[in-house]
C-alpha cells in the first residue's frame, strides 16, 4: 500500500521562516496600495501577483524541494482560489466593522494554513512511499 510521505516539523519551519518574509513582503504591498487609494480587492491582488512571483521559487526550493516550472500552473491555480477565499475574509471583517488593514492582516492566519496543505499535497506534491 502506498501512502503520501508526511511533512517534517522542519519542513512546516522552513515553511514558517520562508512564508513569514514572503507574506512580509505581500503585506508591505497590499498595505502600500490601500494607502494609494486602491480598494482591498485591487491592493490585495496586487499583493497576489508579487507574492506568486517570490513565493513560488522561495516555497518550492526551500521548503518543498521542487521548484519545476511545470508545477507553476497549479501554484498560479491554487493562488487563485485563495485569492478568493482571502477577499471574501476580509470583506467579512469589513462588515463586522474591522479596518481593510487589519482584516488583510486577521485573513493571513487561515491562508497560510491552508496554503501550506494544499502546497504540500496538491502543488509540490511529494513521491509517494511504500509503506
Amino acid at each position: 500500500m502506498q501512502i503520501l510521505k508526511q511533512p517534517s516539523v522542519a519542513q512546516f519551519i522552513r515553511f514558517g521562516l520562508v512564508g513569514v518574509i514572503n507574506t512580509g513582503i505581500s503585506y508591505g504591498v497590499y498595505a502600500l496600495l490601500l494607502y494609494l487609494g486602491l480598494n482591498y480587492a485591487l491592493a490585495n491582488f496586487g499583493s497576489l501577483i508579487l507574492g506568486i512571483c517570490v513565493s513560488f521559487y522561495s516555497q518550492g526550493r526551500f521548503v518543498f524541494g521542487n521548484a519545476s516550472i511545470r508545477r507553476l500552473p497549479r501554484f498560479v491555480l491554487l493562488w487563485s482560489i485563495l485569492y478568493l477565499v482571502n477577499i471574501a475574509l476580509i470583506a467579512l471583517f469589513l462588515r463586522y466593522g474591522i479596518n481593510a488593514y487589519a482584516g488583510g492582516a486577521l485573513a493571513l492566519i487561515p491562508i497560510t494554513l491552508l496554503s501550506f496543505v494544499c502546497q504540500r499535497y496538491l502543488v509540490f506534491q511529494p513521491a509517494r512511499v511504500s509503506k
